[in-house]
């Protein structure tokens, strides 16, 4: 759960004495062996907001992975943990750019930064105090330029396109806006999937918006079959990770799409796909290579989009593994050097033949644990190799592969 912060928390750390308090403890190792003589030495020197610190640096150190230009911010452990990647956020923002829009769970404020560099007016609103005080710290600590404004904030001012409001995101205070939410994924403490438990719940937000624009950001593993929608659900990666599904009504989504897969990368380009695009691929053999598509892809039930776009085919038309003979631009591909049969005995001497060391394993359509196998296979060679195991047809196939990523802009495939 994390220190439970207090308005008086955030009033100090926000202030000259608190930047420098922060500056002072971020010295500090604040590791498990030096935690007690840290934890010591801070409330030697700070008293009372010795936890508050602490519990501040340690969630600055975890935040860059996840938040760019978030080094002055402030957290809570629960608002970081669910707090939306940058470059996600970043996206969602660029579809709403030139809109008025209203976060309604606006936490700590990591959709409202992205939001105010792209649109002329936005409001956050949270019943939570102390996270609208975070929240109004953290865009204070931004310096941009908005959409709205012609030359850069001063770093003691939240922007002048943004208002934040104490509301319940169930009761409606603004018109006129396109609708953001992103309800919490915990119900009694643990991760939930049903969106009647979501927080606030998802049927009751989509009852409180009807008939307005609206975007709300839930899990990707919600059970979307229990929901009646008629709009864009858009399934997003980052980095090869599947970070969020996203519901888009359908004014904010292009005529014919109900389903949208969007592959981020802070290293690169990203690509989306639809399914207003083609799914007719050829049905053949494999091919020279395997392709294992992202899984915002598989998420998104658009594998044989993806495969009409790069060219590819399935292996099996209820399998998500694909295969072509070329790899498509930015993608990992794994060029088959060998079939073989799903027999430990037989895999284990065609392996130490081939001279593997470390290997690779890969299964989708069989019942195969990859860890438990490869410390059974023994392997003790040089040679790195993967082996993809899957199923076509009633039958499993077992492919010996080496893996290679192909160079190129696959958004430009």
């Amino acid at each position: 759960m994390g220190y439970g912060f207090s308005r008086e928390d955030v009033a100090f750390l926000g202030s000259a004495s608190g930047a420098a308090a922060l500056a002072e403890v971020e010295r500090l190792e604040l590791t498990p062996a030096t935690h007690l003589r840290d934890l010591e030495r801070v409330r030697r020197e700070y008293a009372g907001f010795a936890a508050a610190l602490i519990e501040t640096v340690r969630l600055r150190r975890k935040a860059g992975a996840k938040l760019r230009d978030a080094g002055a911010w402030l957290f809570t452990d629960d608002a970081l943990q669910q707090a939306t990647p940058t470059l996600v956020a970043r996206h969602r923002a660029g579809r709403l750019a030139g809109r008025s829009v209203h976060d309604v769970t606006c936490s700590i404020g990591a959709e409202l930064a992205e939001l105010a560099r792209v649109c002329p007016a936005v409001l956050g609103s949270d019943l939570d105090d102390v996270r609208l005080a975070i929240a109004a710290h953290n865009l204070a600590a931004l310096r941009y330029v908005p959409a709205a404004a012609s030359s850069p904030l001063p770093s003691t001012a939240t922007p002048r396109n943004v208002l934040l409001a104490r509301a319940d995101a169930l009761r409606p205070v603004s018109v006129g806006t396109v609708v953001i939410a992103d309800p919490a994924r915990r119900a009694d403490g643990r991760r939930t999937h049903d969106p009647a438990k979501l927080q606030p719940p998802l049927p009751d937000l989509l009852t409180a918006y009807a008939g307005r624009d609206i975007a709300v950001k839930c899990a990707p593993g919600l059970d979307f079959g229990r929901l009646d929608w008629s709009g864009e659900i858009e399934v997003v990666s980052l980095d090869g990770v599947v970070r969020e599904a996203c519901l888009w009504s359908p004014g904010l989504t292009d005529p014919g799409v109900t389903r949208r897969a969007t592959v981020l990368s802070a290293s690169g380009p990203a690509y989306e796909l639809s399914d207003a695009e083609s799914d007719e691929i050829p049905e053949r053999g494999p091919g020279a290579w395997i392709i294992d598509p992202d899984g915002a892809v598989v998420r998104a039930g658009l594998v044989r989009h993806y495969a009409a776009k790069y060219g590819l085919w399935q292996l099996d038309p209820n399998i998500a593994y694909l295969t072509g003979d070329r790899v498509p631009d930015g993608m990992r591909g794994f060029r088959i050097v060998d079939r073989l049969e799903l027999r430990e005995k037989t895999l284990r001497q065609e392996l130490a033949r081939r001279d593997c060391g470390a290997l690779e394993i890969l299964v989708r359509g069989v019942d195969v644990d990859p860890d438990a196998l490869r410390k059974r296979l023994k392997l003790r060679g040089a040679q790195p190799y993967t082996l993809v195991i899957t199923r076509i047809g009633r039958t499993a196939a077992v492919f010996l592969c080496t893996a290679h990523r192909s160079i190129g802009d696959l958004a430009g495939v």
